[in-house]
């Protein structure tokens, strides 16, 4: 299969392109397209043949639910049998944006979507271009992050092109995608409503709204025999190809051990990587050193970790070392993916 790869501007979208990229949709095709969080992989959502093309697109085990990406409140009449006045509340604030809630299904959305679940993860993506496409594609698109399952998520059409090209019909590049990690995922199936996935949208700014708001911190193994209700629960995510760690503790020894260690793998014939920010690079000794960005601005750090760990394929470490951040807020979602990508290897000083 050839991959068509169209060029878009968000202020100035080619119908053209997106009418095309539409009937692909509708015909039981895929297309990768930008969201405001990264980039997704699309198909008709309420075709299960569809959705099953996903999956092998991207080697992803069939019981990892996809998510629904929707444009207009009254589309989640037909798929949601049961929406909560609290998700009304959070809808009003939030959609569209980086927030994914959870609901009952109706019989419109095939098992083939949700993994065999009974319910469906439903979001209304901010992003004109996503809208675009969804309208266009019929309203109702399934769509995964565009890369092969288990990678780092893609935040520019080059990634999608470099796991995807020839397993897919389209890429629409609409250029760097805004946040960089996915979205929040609330499950509001249970009282009180869970974040299963935590996003841009903090478990603070929902407790303004709703008030309590929990947190799921289990994350299931591979074999344990749980079903999960949101993507990237049950199986490893975002890792690069080298093994990466993840230092925790007060800064300064956490520096001085990453030198260390990497002074160790390094004097073994080995190539390091090192994930620090601004404020740490300098002091970094050897290896292949990238700054993730500033903490005085998380936003910054989550916008450059799924590209630094392709970065690192690229280059070909054997080992990744990186600090650590502090949970809460962007925090939360930064070290959730983190710690995911290192298969929870974490190291304390």
């Amino acid at each position: 299969m050839r991959t068509k790869i169209k060029r878009v501007k968000k202020q100035q979208l080619d119908h053209a392109i997106i009418k095309e990229a539409g009937e692909i949709l509708k015909n039981g095709g895929l297309v990768a397209f930008p969201t405001e969080t990264v980039y997704g992989l699309g198909a008709d959502a309420l075709n299960a043949g569809a959705a099953g093309k996903i999956y092998a697109a991207k080697g992803r085990p069939s019981d990892n639910p996809l998510i629904v990406h929707i444009t207009e409140m009254e589309d989640l009449k037909k798929i949601a049998a049961v929406v909560p006045r609290e998700a009304l509340v959070i809808a009003d604030r939030y959609w569209p944006g980086p927030l994914t809630m959870i609901f009952e299904k109706t019989d419109a959305v095939p098992y083939g979507t949700t993994g065999g679940l009974d319910t469906v993860a439903v979001r209304m993506p901010s992003d004109e271009t996503a809208r675009a496409v969804i309208a266009a594609g019929g309203g109702y698109i399934a769509a995964p992050s565009a890369n092969t399952s288990g990678r780092p998520s893609p935040t520019t059409a080059g990634h999608v092109e470099e796991d995807l090209a020839g397993k897919i019909e389209m890429i629409i590049d609409g250029g760097p995608v805004d946040i960089g990690v996915e979205s929040t995922i609330l499950d509001m199936t249970v009282a009180p409503p869970m974040i299963l996935r935590p996003g841009a949208v903090t478990k603070e700014m929902l407790e303004e709204l709703i008030g309590e708001v929990a947190e799921d911190r289990a994350f299931y193994e591979p074999g344990s025999g749980v079903k999960p209700k949101a993507p990237g629960m049950k199986y490893r995510h975002y890792a690069p190809r080298a093994g990466l760690s993840v230092v925790e503790g007060d800064m300064n020894q956490v520096v001085a051990e990453i030198n260390r260690m990497a002074e160790e793998k390094i004097a073994g014939g080995s190539k390091v990587g090192i994930i620090g920010t601004q404020e740490t690079v300098d002091r970094y000794t050897c290896g292949d050193v990238k700054s993730i960005g500033t903490r005085e601005d998380e936003a910054t750090i989550a916008a450059h970790l799924y590209g630094i760990l392709r970065e690192f394929d690229q280059d070909q470490v054997d080992y990744i070392y990186s600090e650590s951040f502090a949970a809460g807020g962007m925090g939360s979602a930064i070290m959730n993916r983190l710690l995911k990508a290192a298969g929870h290897h974490v190291i304390n000083v």
